[in-house]
């Protein structure tokens, strides 16, 4: 990881070069890189545990749904666009396009405050399950592990910045759609087979759904309603994602985009789609996983009491899985609230006078100060009884897609979207997140029981945003209507294509 870094060093010598690669990323890095940020320990250890539990093999679904809506739908609907527009306003950052898209930089800076706000405990969930997996590997603490990956992750980005984090996405999802495969493999087998598995599973009786026989083996499980939420908010949700659009606006050319579009989805299926099977099968070991006083499964525990009697070699893989699908996701968060607190914020409040290596210098001391931060909060969480830090985690996610996903995809189809619409869905998507969790913090249930989660809080937000910044651009004004249809040209400039990607008219010959 560390030579990467090194070899990738004359890539970093510039700001565009240090965030985007100098948008000369091609498709196995770029589809890569999006699908390890995408994936982390939080699933595999986490959300793998927590929804196998509750939904048994039907929360299969929501790793088929990453591929399909978080991958493929996200690579056909914004890829070309966001790479198109991003490029023509000079944005690097999904702050910036706000504040370029809308001529407001008082977006800008709002958006920025809400990635600064709601990153940082989202990187922080990363470290989340290390710390199972490495006690029952090796016996060590939890700090150290932290400490070492913060470090190594550290390294790499520092001196290599954007194209030392693709390359090693790459190898980091290597290891990891290897590892995946040959972990399904072995816990199969240490359960007589996948036949025998799956008789074993559908005699386990659901709390949730006491008359359904065989719950944990039907086509959509106990929970469907509560399934779908988590399918919403896990796929839709990442289209509004900074660390995730980002990587489009890297991307090199329209071949880079045709084939990233199809490795990314193959992607999501094996690794997605395998994390969530493997968790299905957590009911088997209900008698070995921990539990809280009240006798509900720490879910946390599920997948590393899945894999303790799997043979030394196999421990070995999973344990350089799951430090690849976090490191690879601490990369790429860190970059970005890095350089958007710097591009976006810093540099705009001396007047933009800051010369190109003071913004390499500072975009590198925020990476390390976010990489030390998540750092502390993860420890500190682990180490003592704060909740308010997990709890917060799981609003992360909800409330950067219910603010961010609306807005940046209206901003890249529709002229006619308003920055007062923006506001609107910024506000919308904090607020309904803010509210969930006052409410869990008081006790209260928030609008519905079904809405107290916060997945389905997360999934409110996104659709309240996609109806509420149409209907409030109907009745507000768009500004410099000129300039925005200067913006929107870059998407009808002429270009010259090989026959190969487009069919020639014969009268043109």
């Amino acid at each position: 990881m560390i030579g990467v870094g090194v070899y990738c060093r004359h890539s970093a010598s510039s700001v565009q070069g240090f965030v985007l690669g100098s948008r000369n990323v091609g498709s196995w890095l770029t589809a890569f890189a999006f699908g390890t940020s995408y994936f982390s320990a939080v699933i595999f250890v986490g959300y793998a545990g927590q929804f196998g539990w509750r939904f048994g093999l039907a929360s299969t679904w929501i790793g088929i749904g990453n591929a399909l809506i978080g991958s493929l739908l996200a690579w056909k609907i914004l890829g070309r666009r966001t790479r198109l527009m991003t490029q023509h306003l000079q944005s690097a950052t999904m702050p910036d396009f706000f504040g370029r898209r809308f001529s407001s930089p008082a977006l800008k800076v709002a958006a920025s405050a809400i990635v600064f706000l709601f990153l940082i405990p989202y990187t922080a969930s990363l470290y989340n399950g290390l710390s199972r997996l490495f006690s029952m590997a090796f016996n060590i603490d939890y700090v150290w592990c932290v400490v070492g990956m913060a470090v190594l992750t550290g390294v790499y980005v520092l001196v290599g910045g954007y194209m030392a984090t693709a390359v090693n996405d790459f190898i980091q999802g290597m290891i990891m759609l290897i590892g995946i495969v040959a972990v399904i493999i072995s816990v199969l087998n240490g359960n007589g087979g996948f036949t025998s598995a799956i008789e074993n599973l559908s005699t386990v009786p659901s709390e949730s759904a006491p008359a359904l026989q065989g719950a944990f083996v039907s086509f959509f499980g106990p929970q469907p309603l509560m399934l779908l939420g988590v399918i919403l908010l896990t796929s839709l949700g990442t289209w509004g994602l900074p660390q995730m659009v980002g990587k489009f606006y890297a991307i090199r050319d329209e071949a880079a985009i045709r084939k990233g579009t199809v490795i990314s989805t193959l992607f999501a299926f094996v690794v997605a789609g395998g994390c969530y099977f493997l968790g299905g099968f957590g009911r088997l070991y209900s008698n070995v996983i921990e539990y809280t006083p009240a006798g509900t499964p720490v879910y946390d525990s599920i997948v590393p009491s899945m894999l303790q009697t799997l043979p030394d070699l196999m421990i070995g893989i999973v344990i350089i899985l799951v430090l690849s699908a976090s490191m690879s996701t601490l990369s790429s968060l860190v970059l970005t609230s890095g350089s958007t607190l710097t591009l976006d914020i810093i540099n705009p409040a001396t007047g933009n006078r800051m010369k190109e290596k003071g913004q390499l210098l500072c975009i590198r001391l925020l990476v390390l100060f976010f990489i030390a931060v998540s750092s502390i909060i993860a420890i500190v969480q682990a180490k003592s009884s704060v909740t308010f830090i997990a709890q917060l985690m799981g609003i992360s996610w909800g409330a950067l897609a219910g603010a961010f996903l609306a807005p940046f995809l209206y901003g890249l189809f529709l002229k006619q979207t308003t920055p007062a619409a923006v506001w609107a869905s910024f506000i919308c998507g904090i607020a309904i997140m803010c509210g969930c969790m006052y409410c869990t913090f008081t006790g209260k249930v928030f609008i519905s029981p079904y809405f107290s989660s916060p997945i389905n809080a997360g999934v409110l937000a996104m659709l309240a945003g996609l109806v509420i910044v149409p209907l409030v651009s109907l009745v507000t004004k768009v500004r410099n209507k000129e300039k925005v249809e200067e913006m929107f040209e870059c998407y009808t400039t002429t270009v010259t294509v090989k026959a190969t990607t487009a069919l020639v008219d014969s009268e043109e010959k």
